[in-house]
């Protein structure tokens, strides 16, 4: 039996979908719910269980009737999304829910799906082939980095200057009075970390010397502090031979430790090189096949990429709640962003559907034993959980456009050389 009742294209990649349940399903369900109170509810001067169902319906009626709903419509939508062969970006936004005694059950779904993409024949691409092989002072600089990130720290009887580590008493202003407690700070001028200001305030002063300086923070609050310099020192840099190469790790010599970091050097090259073909390619497909996105769709890809903002700031222990951020103006910001995000995976999406490309279930099974080996946990239990988030669709639709990708970018026999290997 049919549950349809219409379906309209609305525009914009949605469509509004009328759906019936059958009123035999609603008063199966009703009866089943009702029972389930029955068993669970405590009223004065009944035994659990043994409460009459008319007072059950009556003191539960509208507990009962929503449970019911809740549970009706997903079961209904999904074979009413079948049975419109109906291929939805979202979880539908369901209204108009209509419940009636001795009636259907009526809702109206809308959902978004699919824009219509002619492809065609996709043609060439222009794809930058930058060289991955690492220059002799690429190299050099690498080793030099190494060996400033493995020095040992001396006190330096001069002013500070960049990559000098300060030792200081950190004090914030208030209307020209010192704060009571100095905060102990150390920090490396030039650091990205640090302070912009406190570094500038910092730059040429020595051991014993104080100084002012302002931090502005959000639109208009400026805050005043002093610094006062305890020590000022500098690396004592290793010199770069073979007993250099053995403390980094296991190197017989420094020939050895050379060649690894040349290879490190090449592997980062090769995977930029790859993110920057990924991005040509993208934007060159993007640019070809303009169509109208689904608004909502886009929306909840803003939304992602504010989160992924947030939880960076959070991570750098920034306070949500108080920061200074226009979230509605970021949100504008970042939509040219998102609309990017959504094109390119519907395009990729189109691409492998029209080539055919699959996942087979080793490829699945082996990019799951990845994912739980990077996460440090069994396979089974990472299974578990994604299938419980609803999110192991979300993984094989993930793999199917890397795969479709990676087809576009002529990397399919690479792959097969590593599988052999």
């Amino acid at each position: 039996m049919s549950v349809v009742v219409s379906v309209e294209d609305v525009g914009a990649c949605q469509m509004r979908v009328t759906v019936a349940v059958p009123f035999a399903a609603v008063q199966a369900e009703t009866e089943r719910v009702t029972q389930e109170f029955r068993r669970r509810a405590r009223l004065p001067g009944f035994r659990k269980g043994k409460i009459p169902l008319e007072i059950v319906k009556k003191r539960f009626g509208e507990e009962i009737e929503q449970d019911v709903v809740d549970r009706l419509l997903p079961r209904y939508w999904k074979q009413a999304e079948a049975e419109a062969s109906l291929d939805p970006l979202l979880s539908p936004q369901v209204d108009d829910v209509d419940l009636k005694p001795g009636e259907d059950l009526t809702f109206v779904a809308t959902v978004d799906v699919r824009p219509t993409i002619e492809l065609g024949e996709l043609g060439e691409f222009d794809l930058p082939d930058t060289d991955t092989l690492p220059k002799d002072e690429e190299i050099a600089e690498a080793l030099e980095d190494l060996q400033r990130n493995l020095a040992d720290w001396k006190d330096a009887d001069r002013p500070a200057t960049r990559g000098d580590l300060v030792v200081a008493q950190l004090r914030q202003l208030l209307e020209g009075e010192e704060a009571e407690a100095p905060v102990p700070t150390t920090f490396e001028v030039g650091d990205e970390r640090a302070w912009e200001e406190l570094t500038i305030a910092a730059t040429g002063m020595a051991a014993g010397q104080r100084a002012e300086f302002e931090r502005r923070s959000g639109e208009s609050e400026i805050t005043r502090y002093s610094i006062d310099v305890e020590r000022v020192r500098e690396r004592e840099l290793a010199p770069l031979d073979d007993g250099f190469a053995a403390s980094v790790g296991d190197f017989d010599s420094l020939d050895a430790l050379r060649r690894e970091v040349a290879d490190r050097l090449r592997a980062s090259k090769e995977r930029q090189r790859r993110r920057d073909r990924e991005t040509a390619l993208l934007d060159q497909l993007c640019e070809r096949y303009p169509f109208e996105l689904p608004k909502r769709v886009v929306d909840k890809e803003v939304e992602q990429i504010l989160s992924e903002y947030a939880s960076s700031l959070a991570a750098q222990g920034v306070d949500l709640d108080r920061a200074d951020v226009d979230w509605q103006r970021l949100a504008a910001e970042v939509r040219p962003r998102a609309e990017r995000r959504v094109r390119a995976r519907l395009l990729i999406d189109e691409v492998a559907e029209t080539r055919s490309v699959s996942v087979e279930e080793d490829e699945f099974e082996s990019a799951l034993a990845n994912m739980a080996r990077a996460q440090n946990t069994p396979s089974g239990a990472l299974r578990r959980d994604l299938d419980r988030a609803g999110r192991l669709a979300e993984l094989r639709d993930q793999l199917r456009r890397e795969k479709a990708l990676r087809g576009l970018l002529g990397e399919d026999g690479e792959d097969e050389k590593q599988s052999e290997s």
